[in-house]
């Protein structure tokens, strides 16, 4: 064989020796048969490189945080590449619009595209002439060769084989050409591509399922005249790279540490293994993530729109932690007590315990960490709490009239009502149009009441009325000046009412009359929809139309109630009370 093609001799290494080195086996992989849950010992560079022929989506979300919190949780770098050399399946404006969408999450790279850094460029089209440097460096050590083959020879062989059952593959016909036809043939202009001579694909150790790989020959053999090899491509006729070179070029250049991506790129990497290899370069460690299905056990497409970060952010509303707090639900484990982190919180608690099962998708959790995350915002104010105000208030701007808005707001602003609803109940927010919806009766002074029907269904002919005793504390409320209009205030006033009015009565007595008089009050102030407390919900609608409504309630249940014995509640209303 001449002297250019010559592989390179590995250094051969005793089984045992190997097992009691600290360092890389010569093929760059360690020896390690289990896989690790721990975190690496010193600093991560990790990467996420996405390709502009999409938008992000929430398998993509995931495979970027997970390399970001690796990286931040050992004090490393996490960086941006963008894959753009598939110019033809570039959608404009996707690469922008990633930007905004990671950006939005709060995933920030430390080097990238619009940051820099010193292992660029970032952008793997502007990067051709390092592939081909690289791509050369193969050819002259005899781990690659130029193929002048033609489309159409390709297609004529691949058809033979297919009619005669044979499985597909290359026959190595340019192998054999001699290292000074080959560069003449390329000096004259004559279109070819790259191929890697992929003797042996190794297998390699993963940090979620542990040593893995076929370990099998690069060469498909039946009968020596019918022998095709896998010699992928390496380097494209228009010069450009394939994903492959240019995937383990960059990573290399990088210097990127550990690579976390999905199982389905699983299958190239002891490609990726062999071209380490075949540069002498030591390989990053690999972990795969489980794939994203859904209740049925389907994949989850990434051309599912459902599934867009643009969708649950501008669609839904959806709060960018409670986002990348479900993201990181799926196929990570934890020890922590509860669910609900934020980015921060998830930055200083992650390690690379991942699931090797298919994850499945159920929106209901991520209902739920919105809820949560809801609440922490109203509870903590700052920018997060800000802008889910404003979301919310565009969305209420669509809904109703300013003439509408201006009845109800009476000189206040449409986004302080907002974010006092959002304190009193966040507890219910999922999307800004469901908890605008849920508390409609706070934006509009028609609110639509049913008939009066009490908690007590038992007449007898006790003297006992509650209705005059509902009336009464109702007119009582109308006078609170507008100086004392707050929720503690109201709150103790309902309770002093309700001591003074059942201090002689049972227990039993008293349970009945405070039920039926936040019954009352609610069907008053909202017309009985669910909603925050009573004494937030009079401060929110303001004394004005507070007292509007209890007058309104009052005339509306003069003539309507008979009078009804507080001991008997009705069968199954125990312990239903309202929490003041």
């Amino acid at each position: 064989m001449r002297q250019y093609r010559a592989l390179v001799r590995r250094t051969w290494i005793c089984v045992q020796c190997r097992a009691n080195s600290s360092v890389a086996s010569p093929n760059g992989l360690r020896a390690s048969s289990k896989p690790k849950s721990g975190l690496p010992s010193e600093p991560a560079r990790t990467r996420f490189a996405p390709s502009p022929t999409g938008y992000l989506h929430l398998g993509s979300l995931r495979t970027a945080l997970f390399n970001y919190l690796l990286a931040k949780r050992t004090g490393g770098q996490f960086l941006l590449r963008i894959e753009d050399t598939d110019q033809k399946r570039t959608i404009p404006g996707a690469e922008e619009r990633l930007y905004e969408d990671l950006q939005w999450t709060g995933l920030q790279w430390d080097e990238g595209p619009n940051v820099g850094g010193p292992y660029g460029p970032y952008r793997q089209s502007e990067r051709t002439a390092l592939y081909q440097s690289h791509a050369n460096d193969l050819i002259t050590s005899g781990h690659a060769y130029r193929c002048f083959c033609s489309v159409e020879r390709l297609d004529a062989l691949n058809r033979q084989r297919n009619q005669a059952g044979l499985p597909l593959g290359y026959d190595r016909t340019c192998f054999d050409i001699s290292a000074e036809e080959s560069a003449e043939r390329a000096a004259k202009g004559e279109p070819y591509v790259v191929r890697l001579k992929a003797d042996q694909y190794p297998m390699f150790e993963d940090l979620v399922y542990g040593k893995t790989g076929q370990n099998r020959a690069g060469k498909k053999q039946l009968e020596l005249i019918d022998r095709v090899y896998d010699d992928p491509i390496l380097l494209k006729s228009d010069g450009h790279p394939t994903y492959h070179l240019a995937n383990v070029v960059d990573d290399h250049h990088m210097k990127i540490t550990h690579v976390i991506r999905g199982t389905e790129w699983m299958a190239s990497t002891p490609l990726h293994v062999a071209l380490y290899n075949a540069f002498q370069w030591t390989p990053p460690q690999f972990g795969h993530v489980p794939l994203l299905v859904d209740r049925n056990g389907q994949k989850l497409s990434k051309r599912n729109a459902d599934i867009d970060i643009s969708i649950f952010r501008d669609r839904d509303g959806i709060i960018p932690d409670a986002l990348v707090n479900f993201a990181a639900l799926l196929g990570w484990s934890h020890t922590q007590k509860s669910d609900v982190f934020t980015l921060g919180e998830l930055e200083n608690i992650f390690n690379l315990k991942i699931t090797k099962g298919n994850a499945t998708v159920v929106f209901d959790k991520l209902w739920f960490l919105q809820k949560a995350h809801a609440q922490r915002c109203a509870a903590q104010g700052g920018p997060a709490f800000e802008s889910l105000v404003e979301r919310t208030t565009k969305v209420a701007e669509q809904k109703w009239s300013q003439e509408q808005l201006n009845q109800i707001l009476q000189g206040r602003s449409l986004s302080w009502l907002v974010a006092d609803l959002l304190r009193a109940d966040a507890k219910s927010f999922t999307t800004p149009d469901e908890f605008l919806t849920r508390n409609k009766t706070f934006f509009t002074t028609n609110i639509e009441r049913p008939p009066y029907t009490p908690t007590t269904t038992t007449t007898t002919s006790t003297t006992d009325d509650p209705l005059s005793a509902l009336h009464t504390l109702s007119a009582a409320l109308t006078l609170v000046p507008e100086s004392h209009w707050t929720a503690d205030a109201h709150r103790a006033n309902i309770t002093d009412y309700l001591n003074a009015t059942t201090e002689n009565k049972s227990k039993e007595e008293k349970k009945a009359l405070t039920k039926e008089m936040y019954h009352y009050l609610r069907w008053a102030l909202s017309g009985g929809a669910s909603g925050p407390g009573i004494p937030e919900t009079m401060v929110i609608l303001g004394r004005a139309e507070t007292v509007r409504r209890l007058t309104d309630a009052r005339e509306a249940t003069k003539k309507s109630w008979k009078k009804y014995s507080l001991p008997g509640v009705a069968k199954g209303s125990e312990g239903s009370g309202e929490k003041v």
